[in-house]
């Protein structure tokens, strides 16, 4: 039997969500011939100046008019070329105004600021970007691995399970059905950890993780629901 409900959402939220909330607040935009002839010109004139897009045309899997697109929307957003955490959660506060989406904001934050600098560069949004959209399958459940190994040391404990759960049930819970319980969150890190703790010594390595992944057909399928969405 394989992961399911919010197991499962834990998972593929992290790439759902994402795209969703890009989408919703035009960070990524079709690239009109006006736009992609003044691109290059406009990254000189931000606070931040990120990488040139050649260098991010190999770091990703985007071609250079989609990077233009992608820092046009990224700077209509965010002009001094840098998002900072209030920013952050403040997009995804408005997107669900009748949960608590700050914590669940929080940790998504952290895995894209890959160099604890307090703000989210273009580069990092890109990169991260790439890989949730077009990386391997692989490659993505690294990324979300990444994103519930809070503290950064390799394993992921059922204590930092139980806080993306709750964060995930504050931020859309009262929508699952059936309705949420108070002890929901625990019982679906219970199960969460008899999946994927193959050794049971109370930790899910990186590996443990992925195989396990890997070998769920529902998990590889909610994998695939965002490929090739923008």
């Amino acid at each position: 039997m394989g992961l399911d409900g919010m197991e499962i959402i834990a998972i593929a939220v992290v790439i759902g969500l994402f795209v969703v909330v890009l989408k919703q607040f035009g960070i990524w935009e079709p690239l009109s011939l006006e736009d992609s002839c003044d691109s290059d010109l406009e990254l000189s004139m931000v606070r931040h100046q990120p990488e040139g897009l050649d260098q991010l045309q190999a770091q990703t899997q985007f071609t250079r008019k989609e990077l233009q697109s992608l820092y046009r929307g990224f700077k209509n957003e965010c002009p001094s070329g840098l998002v900072d955490e209030e920013t952050f959660k403040t997009i995804y506060s408005q997107f669900f105004p009748q949960g608590d989406a700050t914590t669940y904001a929080h940790f998504l934050f952290n895995a894209f600021d890959m160099d604890r600098s307090g703000s989210i560069r273009f580069e990092d949004f890109v990169i991260g970007l790439s890989v949730l959209l077009r990386g391997s399958v692989t490659e993505k459940l690294r990324w979300a691995f990444n994103l519930y190994d809070i503290n950064k040391d390799g394993y992921v404990t059922k204590e930092e399970m139980m806080a993306i759960m709750t964060s995930i049930y504050d931020m859309m819970g009262r929508y699952t059905l059936p309705s949420v319980r108070d002890d929901s969150p625990f019982e679906h890190v219970e199960r969460f950890f008899q999946k994927m703790d193959r050794n049971r010594d109370g930790v899910v390595t990186i590996d443990e993780f992925i195989e396990t992944c890997q070998k769920d057909e529902n998990i590889m399928a909610s994998m695939q629901l965002f490929e090739n969405v923008i």
